[in-house]
């Protein structure tokens, strides 16, 4: 018990920090370097524990870690390039604005702790970033008509985190076929550059998992998780008002299924898809985002009995849907408040560009003892490109992000 508390703690502290675009509209790709490397599956056969408490309570019994307790550590550095455009027709003639947004790497934790209770439960905890986006052009000055309060135009700052803390049990139900459970909860701050605020959100993942031969077969449920950030803009100021006003933004539910061969104890390929519904997710329908299919395929050599080698690819197209033809001077409802159309699409395109869609990855693990192991991982994101126009083209904004991620983890058998 006390490692479990030790973990929770440790990645809590770690994780103040989080604020990074992630790969899957705005949540990452797996968590830790095993699944990263592999493309982020792990719902069919997870290589470690923090795999099975992210992908699949269920599965904890069919990863390595499953017939014995685990502790591991791990971070992923990540560095987003995020680069917008705007063009504008003017009475004096064609204005380009380009900039590329400010900051640097960011670290994120993952911590997760599992234990074997008996032959058929396992229990385990985890905390690990797990979403997050944003932007920074405060240094810009851009001012496109004249009006500081028409919306998100000047100094352009957006910063959403998400922590995610998760308690799992798995039962083994037949000898092929194991039920699991994690009961979740999470830390979010969201900022705008008029102060941040947070919120807490609570959630349930469910799962199952069973194996016929070499294969293996899992699935996982997640609730949708809201969480609600008070006075963290005022959206309608260019009507006069002075309030700060509130927007809740909801984790959306996520399906996901996987299968796995495993033809023999060096090798195993793994094919999962996940179902994230963005567009019925409150705050992302707001913005006009679509559900998102994930599709993730990953494989593990074992080169030596000490080394095994990884590799992975992932594909989501862009949840975030690009409008053309509006109207830079109407207004867009947006929870109950008229936002600026022309602050409104550039906190879309601008301010939360989650649009890189493929994905492809690498790493491996090297067994230093029996008891302790190193993994390493690296997942590059290629650059894709969001672009709209309003009506007549008169003005266009367009905005590309590409990633590189780099992880690393410590993992001790006890």
């Amino acid at each position: 018990m006390r490692n479990l508390v030790a973990a929770v703690v440790t990645c809590g502290v770690l994780g103040g920090g989080l604020a990074a675009f992630a790969t899957n509209g705005d949540e990452l790709i797996g968590v830790g370097p095993v699944s990263r490397s592999m493309g982020g599956v792990g719902i069919a056969i997870p290589q470690d524990s923090i795999t099975a408490i992210f992908a699949n309570p269920a599965a904890l019994g069919a990863c390595p870690c499953g017939t014995q307790s685990e502790s591991v550590f791990g971070v992923t550095a990540f560095d987003p390039s995020v680069s917008t455009r705007i063009n504008m027709m003017t009475p004096a003639g064609p204005m380009k604005l380009k900039a590329d947004s400010e900051g640097q790497p960011y670290m994120i934790p993952a911590v997760g702790v599992t234990m074997a209770i008996s032959e058929k439960m396992r229990m385990g905890v985890g905390a690990y970033g797990v979403s997050g986006m944003g932007t920074d052009y405060r240094n810009n000055k851009w001012d496109m008509d004249g009006n500081p309060a028409n919306g998100f135009e000047g100094d352009l700052y957006t910063k959403l985190e998400i922590m995610k803390f998760a308690g799992m049990l798995s039962y083994q139900v037949a000898d092929t076929v194991a039920l699991g459970a994690a009961l979740q909860g999470s830390y979010n701050n969201l900022d705008f550059g008029q102060g941040s605020s947070h919120d807490y959100a609570y959630g349930v993942q469910l799962g199952t998992h069973w194996r016929v031969g070499k294969f293996s077969f899992g699935a996982s449920y997640t609730t949708p998780q809201k969480a609600e950030f008070k006075q963290v803009y005022n959206f309608d100021a260019h009507r006069g008002d002075t309030t700060q006003d509130d927007l809740t933004l909801e984790a959306p539910a996520k399906y996901g299924v996987g299968i796995a061969l495993s033809p023999n104890d060096r090798l195993t390929f793994e094919v999962d898809t996940k179902y994230i519904d963005w567009e019925h997710a409150e705050g992302y329908d707001d913005f006009d985002w679509e559900g998102q299919w994930v599709f993730a395929a990953g494989v593990q050599v074992k080169a030596t009995p000490k080394l095994a080698l990884r590799a992975g690819i992932n594909y989501a197209k862009s949840p975030v849907k690009e409008h053309n033809n509006w109207n830079p001077m109407g207004e867009t409802m947006v929870q109950g408040k008229a936002v600026p159309t022309m602050g409104y699409e550039m906190l879309r395109v601008v301010g939360f560009p989650a649009v890189t869609e493929t994905h492809a990855s690498v790493g491996l693990g090297y067994k230093v003892t029996d008891d302790f192991t190193v993994n390493l991982g690296y997942l590059h994101a290629f650059e894709n490109t969001v672009r709209e126009t309003t009506g007549g083209g008169a003005i266009e904004l367009e905005s590309d992000l590409s990633e590189n991620s780099y992880s690393m983890s410590m993992a001790w058998a006890f």
